[in-house]
C-alpha cells in the first residue's frame, strides 16, 4: 500500500524528464550505439546522473526558499536578467519550429500523402490548446500517457534486438574512443533537456509541493523519473549497438535518423514494428511540445511578473494566466514561417550559441545559490552535491566553449 502511494505521487519529475528526452536525445544515443557499440553506455548513464543532480538542485532551491529559480537568478545581479531575456525569446522562437517539425516527421512517415507543414502546424496548435486552459493535474496525466507509449515502444525496440547482456555490461567501463572526446562529452552532457530542467520548480509549485517538508518526496519523484529516462537512453543505445553497429548501417543526420531506424526495424521485424516505433517517435516529440509549451511559458510568466513586481500569487504569473498564454502564442505562431524556410541558418546558429551558454549558466548559478545564505543551512550543498555540480559546471563550460567555437563560421 505504501509503495502504491509513492508511485501515485510521481509527477513533476516525470514531466521534466519526458520534456527533456526528445527525439534529438534518442538519436544521439542511437548514433553512439551505431558507431561505438556499447562503448559509450557509461557516458549516457553519466548524463542521466548529471540531470538528476541539476533537477534536484533546482527543486531543492524552490522548496527550501519558497522562491522561483528566476528570483534566485535575479538575486545574483542584473546580468542574469540581461542574459535570460533574449535567451528565452530566441530559444522559444527557434524551438517552436524545431519541435513542431520533429513531431511532424513520423506523422508524415505514417501518412505520406499529408504535407509535413500541415502536421507541424497542427501539432503546435494542438499542443497550445491542451496547455492553454491550465489545470496542471490534467496536463500531468496526459504527459504520463505519452511516457507510457514511449516506454513500451522504445524499450520494446531494444527487447526485440535480443541484446547480449555481457556486452551491455562491458559498456559500463569508462573508456573514451579514439578521437571521440567531445562526442563522449556530448553524450554525457546532452541527455535530457536544457531550459526545461529549470522549469522543474514551477511544476513543483503547480503540484502543490511548496515547502521543505516535500523535500523527500521531490527527491523520490526526480530520481524515479530520471531512472526511467535512463531506461530510454540505454534502450536506444542497445538498438544502435545490436541492430546498426554490427550491420554497419548508417543513419541520416538529425531526427530523420529515427525514420531510418523505423525502416530498418520494418525490414528486420515487419511493418508492424516500424509503425509501432513511429508511434513512439510521435509520443516522444509531442510530449516535448507539451512540456515546453507549459513549463517554459510558466517561466516566462514568472519572469515578466517578477520584473513588474507582481505578487507571487498574482494569477498573471501562474498557469493559465495572461503572461503564460502570451508565451504559448509566441511559441506557436511566430515560428510557423520558419517551417516554410529550407535553412534558417542565422536563427539556428543563434539558438546553438544560446543553448551552449544555458547549461553552464544553470550549473554555475545553482552552485552559487545553493552554497549561499539565501538557502537555510540545512538545505545547502554538502561536499558531494558540490562535487557533482562542480563537475556539471566544468563539463558544460567545455561543451559550451566547443559549440561556440564550432558556431563561429556560421556567425561570420
Amino acid at each position: 500500500m505504501e509503495s502504491t502511494r509513492k508511485w501515485r505521487i510521481i509527477g513533476p519529475g516525470l514531466v521534466v524528464a519526458a520534456t527533456g528526452i526528445g527525439a534529438g536525445d534518442l538519436v544521439a544515443t542511437l548514433v553512439a550505439g551505431s558507431r561505438f557499440g556499447y562503448g559509450l553506455l557509461w557516458a549516457a548513464i553519466l548524463g542521466v546522473v548529471i540531470k538528476i543532480a541539476l533537477v534536484e538542485g533546482a527543486g531543492r532551491w524552490t522548496l527550501a526558499t519558497g522562491r522561483s529559480i528566476f528570483e534566485g537568478w535575479r538575486s545574483l545581479g542584473l546580468w542574469t536578467t540581461l542574459y535570460f531575456a533574449p535567451y528565452i525569446v530566441v530559444w522559444g522562437f527557434v524551438y517552436g519550429a524545431a519541435a513542431m517539425s520533429s513531431t511532424a516527421l513520423p506523422l508524415v512517415a505514417l501518412f505520406p500523402d499529408v504535407d509535413l507543414r500541415v502536421f507541424a502546424i497542427g501539432a503546435g496548435l494542438l499542443g497550445a490548446a491542451i496547455v492553454w486552459f491550465g489545470r496542471y493535474q490534467v496536463f500531468e496525466k496526459i504527459i504520463a500517457v505519452f511516457v507510457g507509449i514511449m516506454f513500451v515502444t522504445v524499450v520494446g525496440a531494444a527487447i526485440v534486438t535480443l541484446p547480449n547482456l555481457g556486452d551491455v555490461a562491458s559498456g559500463l567501463v569508462p573508456v573514451i574512443p579514439e578521437g571521440g572526446l567531445f562526442y563522449t562529452l556530448g553524450i554525457a552532457g546532452g541527455v535530457g533537456g536544457t531550459i526545461t530542467l529549470a522549469a522543474y520548480g514551477y511544476w513543483l509549485r503547480e503540484k502543490g509541493w511548496v515547502a521543505p517538508r516535500w523535500m523527500k518526496v521531490m527527491r523520490l519523484d526526480n530520481g524515479v523519473a530520471y531512472v526511467m529516462s535512463g531506461v530510454f537512453v540505454v534502450s536506444m543505445l542497445i538498438v544502435g549497438a545490436e541492430l546498426l553497429h554490427s550491420a554497419g548501417i548508417a543513419l541520416a543526420d538529425g531526427e530523420r535518423g529515427l525514420l531510418d531506424l523505423a525502416d530498418v526495424l520494418g525490414e528486420r521485424y515487419g511493418a508492424f514494428m516500424a509503425t509501432f516505433f513511429l508511434i513512439g517517435f510521435v509520443a516522444t516529440s509531442f510530449s516535448s511540445i507539451l512540456g515546453v509549451w507549459n513549463g517554459v511559458s510558466l517561466m516566462f510568466a514568472d519572469f515578466v511578473g517578477e520584473l513588474r513586481g507582481l505578487d507571487k500569487d498574482d494569477p498573471r504569473r501562474r498557469i493559465g494566466g495572461l503572461y503564460y498564454r502570451v508565451f504559448i502564442v509566441l511559441l506557436t505562431v511566430p515560428p510557423i514561417p520558419l517551417l516554410f524556410l529550407d535553412q534558417p541558418i542565422g536563427l539556428i546558429v543563434a539558438y546553438g550559441v544560446l543553448g551552449a551558454l544555458f547549461m553552464p549558466f544553470l550549473a554555475i548559478t545553482l552552485l552559487v545559490l545553493l552554497n549561499s545564505k539565501r538557502v537555510p543551512r540545512q538545505w545547502r550543498n554538502g561536499w558531494f552535491a558540490n562535487l557533482v555540480l562542480g563537475v556539471c559546471a566544468l563539463l558544460f563550460v567545455v561543451l559550451g566553449g566547443h559549440q561556440l567555437l564550432s558556431a563561429i563560421p556560421g556567425l561570420l
